[in-house]
This record gives C-alpha cells, sequence and structure tokens, in this order.
C-alpha cells in the first residue's frame, strides 16, 4: 500500500515508521553509535528530538527536510529521506508521535568491542600463514584483488641523519629498531576496494556485519581525481583502522595499518639515503607523482618505478596513515612504543602520516618525513557532529596496510583497529 494512502489513516508506527528510522537514523543514532549525543531508537530518547503535534518544533522532521550535504542534515550523507518517508514522519508527529508499548526497533548490531576482536582472532587463527612469500588474494565474494609483498624481518636506522637536506627537527635522533616480518601493500589502497566497505552489500556473515562502517558521504570522495586504480583518499585514521577490521573479517587474514617504523624500514627497503634510490632527489620523477609532475592531482598506482623490494608509490602519489600516535620527540622516547612497537592513541589528533603525495615538494616524499594529522583536513565538513569517517579537506591522503608474519593476540588485534579517540 502507497505510504500517501496509508496516511488517511492512524499512522501505522511498525510498518511505516519503524521502517524509516531503522533504514536512515538507527545506523548513527542508536545505542551502538550515537552521534552528537542523540539516539531515536527508543521512545524515550526519540523524545529529545520530538515535540509531540508539532513537527515544526521537531529536529527529527525538521532536520530530515535539509538537503543532504547542508549543514544539519540528516541523514547528514544521504541520501534524503523521500517525500513520502517525509510525508509519514510529519504526520506521525503531528498526531502525537505514539510509539506503541510493544514496538521495537531492528534489533541493534553489536559493538566492535573486544568480544568482537576475540571471534575475528578465532577466525583468523585457523588460517596457516603459509609460505611468506608474495600473493594476491581477491575479496571474498567480488572480483577485487590486491597483492602483498613479503616484507623480511630485520633491523634498521629510523629517523634521518642532520645532515639529510630538508630534515625536520622531528626526524631524529636516529635510533636502531627492530622489525618482524610481514607482509605489505603492493600498492596504496585503491577506490575499487575501499568502496566495496564505504557501499557495503547486506552480508550474510555476521561478523563482518558487526564491524562499523562509514556513513554515506555527502559529497564525491574522489573529488573527480579518478576511482579506477586510483588510491582511495581522504578517510580519517578511524575510517582506515576500521577499513583493516572489516577486510580482515572478509579474507580471514589479518590486517592493519603499519606502524610508524614498519613504514619507514619498507620504504628505506635496506638503505639508509634520503630516498630508496639515493640521496639526490634527482630520480624522484621515475618513482613518484609530486608536486613537480602529478598535474595538480593524485595518479593510478603502480605507474612509477617500484623501491627495491617491489612496493609502488612508496615516495608520492597520496601520503599514508600509520598506527602511530604524532609525537615531535618519539624517537627519543624508546618506552613509547612500547608494548605493541607503536605509539598508541591517547587523543584523536595528530597522527602519523607518511611517505609524501602528489601535492607535496620532494623534500616531503623522503623516507624519513613525518606528518601529523590535524582537525583543519575536515575543516569544510558541514555535518554537525562532523564526520568521524572523512577528512574532506585532506584530498592527498590514503593508506596501505600491512599483514605480519605472526598471527597476534586477540588484544594486539583490537588495540590496531580500535584506537577509542575516533576522529
Amino acid at each position: 500500500m502507497n505510504l500517501l494512502l496509508l496516511l488517511a489513516f492512524a499512522v501505522d508506527f511498525t510498518g511505516v515508521i519503524a521502517p524509516i528510522l531503522d533504514r536512515n537514523c538507527v545506523s548513527c543514532h542508536g545505542a551502538k553509535k550515537a552521534d552528537g549525543g542523540l539516539r531515536v531508537d527508543t521512545p524515550r530518547e526519540i523524545a529529545k528530538s520530538v515535540v509531540k503535534g508539532d513537527p515544526s518544533r521537531s529536529s527529527l522532521y525538521t532536520r530530515s527536510i535539509i538537503p543532504p550535504g547542508k549543514a544539519g542534515s540528516m541523514p547528514p550523507g544521504g541520501p534524503a529521506l523521500t517525500a513520502d518517508e517525509l510525508a509519514a514522519l510529519r504526520a506521525w508527529i503531528a498526531e502525537g508521535a505514539v510509539w506503541p508499548a510493544a514496538a521495537t526497533l531492528a534489533k541493534a548490531k553489536p559493538a566492535d568491542d573486544l568480544a568482537l576482536s576475540r571471534s575475528l582472532h578465532a577466525r583468523i587463527a585457523k588460517s596457516a600463514s603459509g609460505k611468506f612469500e608474495n600473493y594476491r588474494i581477491t575479496i571474498p565474494e567480488t572480483t577485487t584483488a590486491f597483492d602483498m609483498v613479503a616484507i623480511p624481518g630485520g633491523e634498521f636506522q629510523m629517523g634521518a641523519p642532520e645532515t639529510e637536506a630538508g630534515r625536520g627537527k622531528d626526524e631524529g635522533p636516529r635510533h636502531k629498531v627492530k622489525v618482524e616480518p610481514f607482509w605489505m601493500g603492493k600498492y596504496e589502497v585503491t577506490w575499487n576496494e575501499f568502496r566495496l566497505f564505504m557501499f557495503p552489500k547486506d552480508p550474510a556473515d555476521e561478523l563482518v556485519d558487526a564491524i562499523s562502517r562509514p556513513t554515506r558521504p555527502y559529497v564525491e570522495m574522489s573529488f573527480g581525481m579518478g576511482i579506477d586504480g586510483y588510491p582511495a583518499i581522504s578517510m580519517t585514521h578511524h575510517a582506515a583502522n576500521k577499513y583493516a577490521e572489516w577486510l580482515s573479517a572478509r579474507t580471514g587474514q589479518f590486517y592493519r595499518l603499519p606502524t610508524e617504523a614498519e613504514w619507514e624500514y619498507a620504504c628505506r627497503a635496506g638503505t639508509g639515503t634520503a630516498y630508496s634510490f639515493g640521496d639526490s632527489a634527482g630520480a624522484l620523477g621515475e618513482y613518484a607523482w609530486f608536486l613537480d609532475n602529478a598535474n595538480d592531482k593524485y595518479q593510478q598506482v603502480g605507474k612509477k618505478k617500484p623501491n627495491a623490494w617491489g612496493l609502488h608509490d612508496m615516495h608520492g602519489n597520496v601520503i599514508e596513515w600509520t598506527l602511530d600516535q604524532y609525537l615531535p620527540d618519539a624517537y627519543s622516547k624508546p618506552g613509547a612504543y612500547k608494548p605493541y612497537g607503536w605509539v598508541p592513541s591517547k587523543t584523536p589528533y595528530p597522527h602519523v602520516a607518511r611517505g609524501g603525495s602528489w601535492a607535496d615538494p620532494a623534500e616531503f616524499c623522503r623516507c624519513g618525513a613525518r606528518r601529523a594529522s590535524d582537525s583543519s583536513w575536515k575543516m569544510q565538513d558541514p555535518q554537525l557532529p562532523q564526520s568521524i569517517w572523512y577528512h574532506t579537506d585532506a584530498q592527498w591522503l590514503g593508506m596501505r596496510l600491512v599483514r605480519p608474519r605472526a598471527i597476534p593476540t586477540a588484544e594486539q588485534m583490537h588495540a590496531a583497529w580500535n584506537s577509542g579517540v575516533a576522529e
């Protein structure tokens, strides 16, 4: 029956209003996640956004009629409620917003808690690591594949020497770091991969379904620079971690962001020079898309020469997230890396990104160069509250993932996927 025809009678909460709230509101305003402190999943909570009998004074309705992308809109990233849904919502509030005592919304998904990480750990532990060699894997139930490169463990001098041109004060003192073997993405994570996470189909897998996933963005997130084969960009540190968790659940293999030490070790590929190919930036254009050759946009991954270990775009194209909280003096505090080998997050900003981008000069593309995230990276985000998923002003920011050869504990997996300080 058409919604408008139903409105000739008292609005049916169970058949009409509950599905509207389930589809459009509960994922961001429920028990699992209450953006802005607002929930709509119980009659007591929804009363905070509803004035019975008066839709014009009810933020649940007045914010729903604001077009997506405009400040205060609900859902902030769209799609907008249909005309029929808005009419039903308005009529329900006008009639007194009756919520029958026995009526409930869809069962809330479990939170991304330690219990979920333990369930995922049990799944991952069943899969043997196999040979330590390069491999390609197709994400289950898709045609999208990605490549991983086996990176041997070892020791290296982390940081840049004081004599290196362009060296920042936060790149020293140089210190020895031991790195265990791991696989690293041959390329930066592409939109082909990340959009499976952004726009998921309803999974039959309960563990996959339990992982938090992004709200729909209010703008086209490639900003017209290209999607097929291009690096995914502008995700927050939180979104990058959640993507790693989602991919782990889908594949049965443990993926996470690299630690800052792992990233630099892989970038250097056995060298101690400013770039993986030497100290001079003269050959950078052969290995990287950067300010001088990128034509003011990112480029498809893998079009430049790889480093000695077979990793592409470690210099340039997009800067890449690491797990670490940024500390300007981290290198003089060896204890900061314990117990996981990286600096755990305590605040939403700053985190460390590495590698330089299409918008950066050569000196920012050096192996030792560090970048600290900042809240200004989402300055133009009009959503209230601002999205925890997207950095709309960081169109040069992306990621690549690693997979440790040794399967860590459930607690270590949980720490890598859940910083507790979502941006």
